[in-house]
């Protein structure tokens, strides 16, 4: 299977993915539902804001590397996609429900810990236990065709590791599908990502306040004196 994917096109697989088990009766979806989905606000990361074209681009770019067939129209006028990893003839991976759960998420939210990805599958299909998930990754991890998920090294502070898809470039990597903070200059360092980011922002902006606080006192002591 390839493993280098771009970011749109890791966007629509995992919305077909996840589209499949959440909304079976809207599956297989056409354009304007890929681009619906790819663009949805909720259990998306990061948010995402293609055009029509980004994603009849990347469905023919799928479909060219075997991973999206166009599904039999049975009489309708809108075409309509399906993926190719299940366990349907000519699947590449012939991977189940489990495995293909665990897949859509890191495609559609990144990197995630097994805890992270056992509550945000619920929708999808039921793990018994952490260990069902981390049993599912280590599969993943282990796929006769190359690995197809990978455990980043544990962060600071985390008490489990986070694991990633192996399947291309990240959906937050710099690109046309996400449009730039204007309150970034192109030299500044990049932000802080993270669920510290925030707490991290309060902490500097308590201590500007204090440095202001305290550099109106030595102000006002300095009049003072000149007087």
């Amino acid at each position: 299977m390839d493993r280098d994917l771009t970011a749109v096109e890791l966007r629509v697989l995992g919305c077909l993915l996840e589209k499949e088990a959440t909304t079976p009766d809207q599956y297989p979806l056409s354009i304007n539902g890929l681009v619906t989905a790819a663009n949805q606000k909720s259990n998306r990361d990061p948010v995402m804001a293609l055009a029509e074209a980004d994603v009849r681009e990347a469905v023919t770019a799928l479909t060219r590397r075997g991973l999206v067939r166009q599904a039999s129209s049975g009489g309708g006028r809108v075409s309509k996609f399906e993926h190719r990893l299940g366990r349907a003839p000519g699947s590449v991976l012939k991977a189940p429900p489990a495995q293909l759960a665990v897949l859509a998420l890191l495609l559609l939210r990144g990197p995630q810990t097994p805890g992270e990805l056992r509550n945000r599958a619920q929708r999808m299909v039921a793990f018994a236990d952490i260990d069902a998930v981390e049993s599912t990754l280590q599969t993943l991890a282990a796929h006769e065709d190359g690995a197809l998920v990978e455990c980043l090294p544990r962060e600071p502070g985390k008490r489990e590791s986070r694991w990633a898809h192996r399947l291309g470039s990240e959906a937050g990597e710099p690109g046309p599908v996400a449009a730039p903070d204007p309150r970034v200059n192109a030299g500044d360092p990049a932000p802080v990502a993270g669920p510290d980011a925030d707490d991290l922002a309060q902490r500097v902006e308590r201590l500007e306040r204090i440095v202001a606080d305290l550099a109106a006192r030595l102000e006002d002591g300095g009049s003072s004196g000149a007087e």
